[in-house]
């Protein structure tokens, strides 16, 4: 919006608007704006949550210094989501397909988790929508996602094939050429492809959801993974930088690049409330909607195959989870006290706050590691 009134139309008639031009500069201002959003808007936000007594249900199970918890205001993911989508309206070529995608995305794994936090809330109890229910939604979500990149891929604008870390020329196609010739099974030919993406972007959006059980660790670990996303989607869609590193070349991808810094300037600006002892919880309306967020740019970036080392503390604690169901249903037993692996460590007798700044620490070697692998190809 801003982008198009400074630059498009202004920049005629006052020369240096044509500062608005540049990405690094809007991508700048789209964090700053996200963070002072989130911190102007957050005190008004958690009032008014109080106000309607939206508070947080503790599991009884869980450490008992928790239940001091209970009844802080939660679904504060909607200023992440507010603090996200205002700033790149503002700052993003509104143009871009890959910026809406982006958006949209949000919003709907937003609005999944809106659903289960308010039928929390109405219940007074520690359970929302159904899980069937809930990754029905996601999936749906993601397969429609999915297919709007299908469309896309058939204009030239993406390409559905893998980026294999460490090895250059390995790119492995999704779509079966074989099947893609013939009319009537044409749709079948990309069935690889929305299978692989639809799994990339629930996984995410669950692992986050998941790790986000202690005061700061979940946003914490998403401005480490979302500073990750803003660099390489600068790279991807600049053409210098992409040919050196040999990343696909994708010159659209790069105003995406706005939508990512918002991203951490929004989850900055949360984590200031959000800090050890939280004056709000993001609630599923804000874990689902950046979980989604970040899986669909990794998607969109063609780097789902590095974001496990992206995000590798959301992939850690989801699998801690996996493996306690499935070892508790096999045989009977559980490979940790408590499982997300967090709770394991606070009741192994790690103080919350040593976890949290532990994790956030470890979140941080994944991501330097990922961003590492770029020239180790």
């Amino acid at each position: 919006m801003l982008y198009w009134l400074l630059y498009l139309k202004l920049f005629h008639y006052f020369p240096p608007f044509r500062i608005f031009r540049y990405l690094t500069f809007r991508t700048a201002f789209a964090s700053l704006t996200a963070l002072f959003t989130a911190m102007i808007i957050g005190p008004a936000v958690i009032r008014r949550l109080r106000e309607f007594q939206i508070g947080q249900y503790i599991r009884e199970e869980g450490p008992k210094e928790h239940q001091k918890k209970a009844g802080t205001p939660t679904m504060g993911g909607l200023l992440i989501v507010i603090s996200i989508i205002v700033p790149t309206l503002l700052w993003a070529d509104l143009s871009n397909r890959f910026v809406w995608i982006a958006i949209i995305s949000t919003i709907a794994y937003a609005a999944i988790g809106f659903a289960d936090d308010y039928t929390k809330v109405v219940h007074r109890r520690n359970l929302g929508l159904t899980g069937k229910a809930k990754l029905g939604y996601q999936f749906l979500t993601a397969i429609g996602i999915a297919v709007a990149l299908i469309a896309m891929q058939t204009r030239g604008l993406y390409s559905t094939r893998l980026v294999v870390p460490f090895l250059k020329q390995f790119h492995p196609d999704l779509v079966i050429k074989s099947l893609e010739q013939h009319p009537h099974l044409w749709p079948l030919a990309f069935l690889p492809f929305i299978v692989f993406v639809s799994l990339v972007i629930v996984f995410s959006s669950n692992a986050v959801n998941l790790t986000d059980g202690l005061d700061g660790l979940a946003i914490g670990c998403t401005v480490i993974a979302a500073g990750a996303l803003t660099v390489l989607t600068y790279l991807s869609g600049h053409a210098t930088f992409a040919a050196y590193l040999e990343l696909p070349r994708m010159p659209q991808i790069g105003e995406l690049t706005i939508f990512c810094g918002a991203m951490v300037g929004s989850a900055i600006g949360f984590l200031w409330y959000n800090a050890h002892p939280a004056e709000v919880f993001m609630g599923d309306v804000g874990s689902l909607a950046l979980g989604g967020a970040i899986g669909t740019v990794a998607v969109l970036i063609k780097q789902e195959l590095l974001l496990p080392f992206i995000g590798g503390v959301f992939v850690i604690e989801a699998f801690s989870v996996i493996l306690q169901v499935g070892s508790y249903k096999l045989r009977k037993k559980r490979i940790f006290k408590m499982a997300p692996i967090h709770h394991h460590f606070e009741l192994m007798g790690w103080s919350e706050s040593k976890v949290i700044v532990r994790f956030w620490i470890a979140s941080l070697i994944f991501a330097l590691f990922a961003l590492t692998t770029l020239k180790l190809r």
